[in-house]
């Protein structure tokens, strides 16, 4: 194996959407190091399947939400790093890992404000703050939003928010780190039938349905709808796309 494949980060990498970025990414040729929050038997699943690709991989337990718990896990991550890839840096950082949350505005609770808060916001920020050393000058970020952010519907107002914040935040990450030759871009999926909500599009047939007929492609979405948008972002050939809001919904109300 190579040591000189470029390297990605993938938060929430052991199922659902974060999988399906990492073994596309490992197609494009890149190492990738996944988190996940709870379920390691996924994560090291992935690992494999990118190992079998022919690219390195690794699995590091992060819980995105828990800013208190970054500088251990990027003590962990520089280990890893120097023993696994031989290397002191990466290069792309993938912000993906999160949760849903719907409620309607009047019964959100101030704990699933801040739960929400904390997973898609604030550990955004300070996961890709914490990341800037570690970071190859000339790599890039990936923030993943939600086509909730263009349209709205009833229950996701709080969770909608949170992505609408990571918008603007992508912005100010194009400018402030444009001299270091990084791209921050956005990649907001829509609805996607995977176990994400407790699998509400997948599973619940009233709930695709309705999905699918406001989608001009006309289905709901799949996991593997998303992953080689995020990993041609993390290409050359994307190397002029910068500070980007790239919707993967399948023409979802328009």
């Amino acid at each position: 194996m190579s040591t000189n494949h470029k390297i990605a980060l993938v938060t929430g990498g052991g199922r659902g959407l974060g999988k399906d970025m990492a073994l596309k990414l490992a197609q494009k040729g890149l190492d990738v190091i996944i988190t996940y929050n709870s379920r390691k038997e996924d994560a090291l699943a992935v690992v494999t399947q990118v190992e079998q690709a022919g690219s390195k991989a690794a699995a590091l337990q992060l819980n995105v939400g828990d800013v208190k718990s970054f500088p251990a896990f990027f003590a962990q991550l520089a280990s890893v790093l120097k023993n696994t890839f031989n290397t002191d840096h990466f290069d792309f950082l993938i912000n993906n890992g999160g949760i849903g949350g719907h409620a309607p505005f009047g019964q959100v609770t101030e704990q699933m404000f801040d739960e929400l808060l904390n997973i898609h916001f604030k550990g955004v920020y300070f996961l890709t703050q914490g990341a800037l050393n570690l970071l190859n000058d000339g790599g890039g970020i990936v923030n993943i939003s939600s086509g909730l952010t263009r349209f709205s519907m009833p229950g996701p107002s709080a969770y909608a928010s949170m992505k609408g914040a990571v918008e603007v935040f992508t912005l100010y990450l194009a400018v402030e780190l444009g001299p270091r030759h990084i791209r921050a871009n956005v990649v907001a999926p829509g609805a996607i039938a995977t176990d994400f909500s407790g699998g509400v599009v997948r599973d619940n047939a009233d709930i695709n349905k309705m999905v699918s007929s406001a989608t001009a492609l006309g289905r709901a979405g799949v996991a593997e709808d998303v992953g080689g948008v995020v990993s041609f972002l993390c290409t050359e050939d994307a190397r002029w796309v910068n500070a980007q809001r790239i919707e993967v919904s399948g023409g979802a109300h328009i």
